[in-house]
C-alpha cells in the first residue's frame, strides 16, 4: 500500500472513531475567535485550551516537486494530510518571516524541492526509511511521535498551562509532554536517558514561550516521509496566542548529524472551544500492522 493511500485510510479511521467516541454535546466558548487571548494568573498569554493543526498545505506554487527515484517518493498529493488541497487554498499561510508551514507526511514540502536540508547520512535514512514504505514509523506501531511531527496530527491536543509548568496532552497515541516553565536548567543530552518526546524547558520572551527540547531517541521521526532526529537534535518552539483563536507555533530544528543548516517550519493551531479529547488506545486491537507492506 502506497504511504499516501495509508494516510488516507488512517485519517478516514481517525475521523470515523471521533464521531463515534465523543462526550455528549456541552455549552463551551462562544467568544471571538478574533478577540484577544485570554491571560493567565500572571498576565501572560494562557495558551490552555484543545487544539488542532490548521493545515500545513503548500500554497499556490510553492509545493514543491520532491526528489525522485532513489526510495524518494516526493511531496504528498493533493487532498492528503499535510498536502495542497486545490489552487493555493491548503493549509494557512506563513506566518513571521515568511516561514513556511510545516506537514504532516512531508516537513519539507515548502522547500526547494520539497526537500529539507539534509546532509548525505540524513537523506541516506530517509532514503532508506521511504524505500520500506515508512512501515517502520513509531506511529504505524502505536508509539510516541516526535513533538516536531504531533503539531500536526491530525488528532489534537490539549495544552494546560500553570505556573510552573504546561502539559500537552495528544489525542494521538495518548501522548503526555511536559514543557516546564519553572526555571530548572535543561539537561545535557549526553548524560540523561534518551526520551521520545525529550526534555524541554520554556521562558517568556514578551508574550511569547519559548520552549528548548533536547534528548531525543536517536530514531526519531519528524514526519511521514522519514525525516530523521538524531540525539544531538536541539529543538526550539516559539509559542504565541494572536487572539482568541489562533495558536501560532514557530519550530526551529538544529542537528548537525542529519541537516546541513537549522531549519525553520510553522504549525498554525486552530482552537476547538466546544470539544474534548476521546480516549484513543492505539495500541488496543491494533490489526492495521499485518497490512504494512515493506519493499
Amino acid at each position: 500500500m502506497k504511504l499516501a493511500n495509508f494516510s488516507a485510510v488512517l485519517l478516514a479511521l481517525v475521523c470515523s472513531l471521533a464521531l463515534l467516541g465523543q462526550w455528549p454535546e456541552f455549552p463551551g466558548s462562544n467568544a471571538d475567535p478574533a478577540g484577544p487571548a485570554p491571560k493567565a494568573a500572571d498576565g501572560k498569554p494562557d495558551f490552555s485550551g484543545l487544539w488542532s493543526s490548521g493545515g500545513g498545505g503548500a500554497k499556490g506554487k510553492d509545493k514543491g516537486k520532491g526528489e525522485k527515484g532513489k526510495g524518494d517518493k516526493g511531496p504528498p498529493p493533493d487532498g492528503a494530510p499535510g498536502g495542497a488541497k486545490g489552487k493555493g487554498k491548503g493549509g494557512p499561510p506563513p506566518i513571521a518571516g515568511g516561514i513556511p508551514p510545516g506537514g504532516f507526511l512531508n516537513m519539507g514540502q515548502n522547500f526547494p524541492d520539497g526537500l529539507l536540508p539534509y546532509t548525505e547520512a540524513g537523506l541516506a535514512l530517509r532514503r532508506a526509511r521511504l524505500a520500506r514504505n515508512s512501515a517502520d514509523h513509531p506511529d504505524a506501531h502505536c508509539l510516541p511521535l516526535n513533538p516536531i511531527q504531533l503539531w500536526l496530527h491530525p488528532q489534537p491536543r490539549k495544552l494546560i498551562q500553570t505556573s510552573g509548568v504546561t502539559l500537552m496532552i495528544a489525542e494521538a497515541n495518548d501522548g503526555l509532554r511536559q514543557l516546564f516553565t519553572d526555571g530548572r536548567p535543561l539537561p545535557n543530552a549526553a548524560d540523561v536517558l534518551p526520551w521520545w518526546f525529550g526534555y524541554s524547558t520554556a521562558k517568556w520572551d514578551g508574550d511569547t514561550m519559548v520552549v528548548e527540547s533536547t534528548g531525543f531517541l536517536e530514531d526519531s521521526w519528524a514526519d511521514e516521509q522519514g525525516s530523521p532526529l538524531s540525539n544531538q537534535a536541539r529543538v526550539t518552539e516559539r509559542i504565541r496566542r494572536p487572539n482568541y483563536g489562533t495558536l501560532e507555533v514557530e519550530i526551529t530544528v538544529n542537528d548537525p548529524k542529519f541537516y546541513t543548516r537549522p531549519w525553520t517550519v510553522t504549525a498554525t493551531q486552530r482552537l476547538l472551544p466546544n470539544e474534548e479529547l476521546i480516549e484513543f488506545v492505539c495500541a488496543e486491537n491494533n490489526t492495521s500492522l499485518k497490512h504494512l507492506v515493506a519493499k
